[in-house]
């Protein structure tokens, strides 16, 4: 693809000041790899502070409320982010879509809420990265694509320069922080059904999109998932914590041109 690839990772709720050597460590290493486009989401607590000390990388949030302001107990709008620093804004992720379970976990957000955030965030100035992927019942069902296709039609925010500062991150959620992968074969059939769908959405905009992959990304098999057809780069979860883990990422999906 045209664009550098984009290696992005998502602290999630994990890191505290004390980690800010690490994202400084990993500002150092994506200064040796220029044809790397690299982004960090750190926790609301850290964006400031992380946007302040690793210029050198885009910082990101990790979601954003749709309104501007207002009685939002908790949350966080996209003007909020990007005044402290922000670029990006991770929207959709499946712990967020994911209903609420007996543990008080997710959020249970449907496609029009995530759009009603992505319209904002762009609104605001900020790029966004929306997530999208199936379950395992999904798959197995033989639903992924339309699944994904799916989230998709429902999330993708309009507008006539929309597909200008959007990336869409492909996370099957079975192979979210378990270690599994789903093949190099299913992951590019997946990947060329969501560049259709962009291209259907946006014309020839949504040649420009970036599709990233993500799900148990690690330093082992970044090369392999990097090199798959439409993959314009990966969205990193617990590998993007430490900077020796992330650097490798990052080397990985360095043009060759540069020595990877």
């Amino acid at each position: 693809m045209a664009l550098r690839p984009y290696i992005v990772g998502n602290w999630k709720m994990n890191g505290t000041r004390a980690q800010l050597s690490e994202a400084r460590a990993i500002g150092r290493a994506a200064a040796r790899w220029p044809g790397v486009e690299v982004g960090l989401a750190p926790p609301a607590t850290l964006l400031h502070e992380m946007a302040s000390e690793v210029p050198d990388i885009a910082i990101g949030g990790q979601d954003c409320h749709f309104h501007p302001s207002g009685a939002h107990t908790g949350d966080i709008s996209a003007a909020q982010l990007a005044d402290a620093g922000a670029k990006f804004v991770i929207l959709g992720h499946s712990e967020r879509r994911a209903a609420r379970d007996a543990t008080g976990a997710g959020h249970g957000e449907d496609d029009s809420l995530i759009r009603a955030k992505a319209q904002a965030a762009q609104g605001a100035g900020l790029s966004v990265i929306l997530c999208v992927g199936e379950t395992e019942a999904e798959r197995d069902a033989g639903r992924a694509e339309a699944v994904v296709t799916g989230q998709l039609a429902g999330s993708l925010p309009q507008g006539e320069h929309a597909a200008e500062t959007l990336s869409v991150a492909y996370e099957p959620v079975w192979a979210i922080g378990t270690g599994r992968v789903p093949s190099v074969a299913d992951v590019a059939a997946m990947h060329k059904a969501i560049r259709s769908a962009l291209l259907a959405a946006y014309g020839d905009a949504g040649a420009m999109v970036r599709i990233l992959y993500g799900g148990s990304v690690n330093a082992g098999n970044a090369a392999e998932l990097l090199g798959v057809d439409e993959v314009g780069g990966a969205l990193v979860g617990g590998a993007s914590l430490t900077a020796e883990s992330f650097a490798a990422i990052i080397n990985a999906a360095a043009p060759l041109d540069e020595g990877a």
